[in-house]
């Protein structure tokens, strides 16, 4: 092998010749490819892209999609969804993009868009018969449609809106506000009434199912029952049988004759709203969840909710904690663990069965009765900002920070 400049080397001798390489045209070296790519600017977000997939990219393929739809009109994060009380087969959502849709669960196509708001839409919903939408934004502006034409039927402004509320069998509309007033409103001659402020932010609010009183909870940590007809409040609970901190959340049993009330002191309260006393206080050991920073400081009552079927109460804390409670001894029953803070919980109408939505972005349903997760639901790539689900138990219609509205449909063994 004299040779060596040449193009091929030939080995001689008793072995067989296996293979003979051409050695121009053996594989680029680690030299050669960067050469290549030395024109390509992976740092200018304008450069041609086509072909490459960024790492968000890769991890969005990745993620399962559990929905069986995906409603994208929206244009900012998704604060609140609502379905229709008649036929549960519309579904409303409100969201960064000062808009709300009424739209078809079934196929996702809008009926209409509620437009003209000044600010995110946070709260829409229908009223007791589905024949109107309520929406209101964070600037105060609130509209009310008619789903049958489509069209805005009553609009007024008031101050920094923390929630609306439809009255349970009338068309009339609730409203709380920063300044801590209460509005009502009959739709859609405007007849208003307002309820006295005790000076600080109305948080929340409940209409009664009895249709003649509300609860709402104040910043101060107190919550009042008020007279919708006379005007005036018939029970305050405050000092040390209020909270010491903002109310969250409310709920009330299903004849109105207990309000559990969620506040950012970490403590959930029952409230006999005949007697106005409270009558059992509910707290958990404070814990810590992923990506919840100061969680263990200030594990704020998220959610709260009466179970129908069962003798039981749900509380759902910042820390990711779902504490379920019996409610004839107050007693800790089961403590559902998550992964990172809950936002929002909802009994199913005729079972045993809670459901949690989470700020890692996925839905689960929990057994009451044993704490085992029932199923677990994954397609939002952001935290999951409000639910609702069907009568049935069936559906759940889920909005999320990631701009989206989606569709769940709930299978479990015993159906």
């Amino acid at each position: 092998m004299d040779n060596m400049g040449q193009d091929t080397i030939e080995l001689h001798g008793d072995e067989e010749i296996i293979e003979v390489i051409d050695l121009n045209d053996t594989e680029p070296c680690p030299d050669d490819l960067a050469d290549d790519l030395a024109d390509v600017d992976f740092d200018n977000p304008d450069d041609d892209n086509e072909g490459w997939e960024t790492e968000d990219e890769m991890e969005a393929e990745a993620e399962p999609d559990d929905s069986e739809l995906t409603f994208s009109k929206h244009t900012g994060s998704v604060f609140c969804v609502s379905l229709d009380p008649v036929t549960n087969s519309l579904a409303v959502t409100g969201g960064e993009d000062d808009k709300a849709y009424v739209w078809r669960v079934s196929d996702g196509e809008v009926l209409f868009a509620c437009t003209g708001h000044k600010d995110s839409v946070t709260c829409a919903l229908f009223s007791h018969d589905s024949s109107l939408v309520a929406t209101g934004d964070m600037s105060g502006m609130i509209k009310v449609w008619k789903v049958q034409t489509k069209e805005e039927i009553w609009c007024q402004e008031v101050g920094d809106l923390e929630w609306l509320e439809w009255h349970p069998c009338a068309p009339v509309l609730l409203a709380g506000t920063d300044d801590g007033s209460m509005w009502m409103w009959k739709i859609p001659s405007g007849d208003c009434k307002t309820f006295q402020s005790p000076a600080c932010q109305a948080t929340s609010g409940k209409v009664l199912p009895d249709g003649k009183r509300a609860v709402v909870g104040y910043e101060d940590g107190t919550v009042r029952v008020w007279d919708l007809k006379q005007g005036n409040a018939v029970h305050v609970i405050k000092g040390q049988d209020g909270h010491q901190g903002a109310l969250t959340c409310l709920a009330c049993n299903k004849d109105g004759s207990l309000v559990l009330t969620g506040s950012v002191d970490g403590r959930a309260k029952i409230i006999n709203t005949v007697t106005g006393k409270v009558v059992g206080v509910f707290s958990v050991e404070r814990g810590k969840a992923k990506g919840s920073e100061g969680a263990a400081e200030s594990n704020s009552v998220e959610s709260v909710g009466f179970c129908n079927v069962l003798p039981l109460i749900a509380v759902a804390y910042l820390d990711g904690t779902l504490g379920v409670y019996d409610l004839s001894t107050q007693t800790l029953r089961h403590k559902c663990q998550h992964e990172a803070g809950i936002v929002h919980l909802q009994w199913e109408e005729s079972s045993s069965v809670v459901s949690t939505c989470c700020l890692d972005g996925a839905l689960r349903l929990w057994d009451a009765r044993s704490g085992n997760m029932v199923s677990e639901y994954h397609g939002h790539t952001a935290e999951i900002l409000d639910f609702t689900i069907n009568r049935e138990g069936t559906l759940a219609v889920s909005a999320s920070g990631d701009n989206q509205a989606k569709v769940f449909c709930l299978q479990r063994p015993d159906r």
